[in-house]
């Protein structure tokens, strides 16, 4: 197992070589410092031996991004903290450590050597287990600062209530592929679902810790036959409830408070016909679940169809306000 010639952290000096080395590893981890924190520099013997055992080229990189001189990338991932260290598995922030706390540290080191020991024996495969369909399909670009964070929900838990295809529902719309619809041609399997009855669905996404949920995107992708009164139509009305133990009964959903409600009409729907749906942030912190409730849909039919469902905001351990410096408003 070799490793590249000089296996010091790389300092990033711009924006650009710092999207250029998320493109070209599999695997990041970025030291995220200043030169007057003084608890950067007591941790920094961690980083950089970690940096001398594993880094590989086009496999693994460290990198250390000085906050004072690259503010832009700072603001760009939400750094807050110093030192932040941030894990990029294809390009995807994975997880993150705030503050000179040694034992998440080494947690995360030792997670990253897992996924370094798989890219070694599996070059040709995605690093970290990704699915073979590459990176995650999304009809919505990212907003600033914020990640992917569908792979926090805890599949196995989910429920979809009042929909046609069965059990594997959920994970239809969590694929990580491009519906099919996109392509103009038709899928030998449906990637898709429908509601049964009547319009509403209901989802429960339970997740494997705690996160801050900034933006739903919704893609629905319904027959564009006008003439067909039993098309499915896109959804509407939408209800969302959070940190809730198991999923709501449709009576129950219709007659309690939600953290919010969404409506939605056609100038929501982009191109790819995903919705990208901005929520109340002060409301969706620390959150362990989300229903979501489609109370009805845009138009006369009785279903209402979903392609995708992605989550986004940050996914990260709390703060501990003892151990952390905090940054200047930069």
């Amino acid at each position: 197992m070799s490793s590249t010639h000089d296996s010091k952290p790389i300092e990033v000096t711009s924006s650009a070589q710092f999207q250029t080395i998320l493109q070209t590893n599999a695997l990041v981890v970025a030291d995220f410092y200043a030169d007057w924190c003084g608890p950067c520099k007591a941790i920094k013997p961690i980083f950089e031996k970690a940096s001398e055992e594993l880094s590989h080229e086009n496999v693994l990189a460290f990198i250390k991004v000085n906050t004072d001189t690259q503010k832009d990338i700072a603001q760009a991932y939400n750094v807050t903290s110093l030192p932040t260290f941030i894990y990029f598995r294809n390009g995807q922030i994975t997880s993150r450590v705030k503050g000179a706390d040694v034992q998440k540290l080494s947690g995360m080191l030792e997670t990253i050597r897992g996924h370094f020991q798989e890219a070694i024996e599996n070059p040709g495969g995605a690093a970290g287990g990704s699915s073979s369909s590459g990176a995650t399909w999304r009809g919505a670009e990212l907003p600033r600062g914020y990640t992917d964070i569908t792979d926090q929900i805890e599949i196995n838990r989910c429920e979809l209530l009042n929909v046609e295809s069965g059990p594997e529902g959920v994970r239809t719309l969590l694929d990580k592929s491009r519906p099919s619809a996109l392509s103009g041609q038709k899928s030998a399997t449906k990637d898709w679902v429908e509601s049964d009855t009547d319009e509403q669905l209901m989802l429960f996404l339970p997740f494997q810790a705690m996160i801050k949920l900034h933006t739903l995107q919704i893609t629905s992708l319904p027959p564009s036959d006008d003439d067909d009164d039993e098309a499915p139509m896109r959804p509407k009305t939408i209800k969302l409830f959070t940190n809730k133990s198991h999923n709501l009964g449709f009576d129950e959903a219709e007659d309690m408070s939600a953290t919010q409600v969404i409506e939605l009409s056609e100038k929501d729907w982009n191109p790819d016909g995903t919705a990208n749906i901005s929520l109340r942030y002060v409301k969706f912190q620390n959150i362990n679940s989300l229903v979501l409730f489609v109370v009805d849909g845009d138009g006369d039919s009785e279903k209402v169809r979903l392609d995708r469902v992605r989550l986004v905001g940050e996914a990260g351990e709390k703060r501990e306000m003892g151990k952390l410096e905090k940054i200047g408003d930069e």
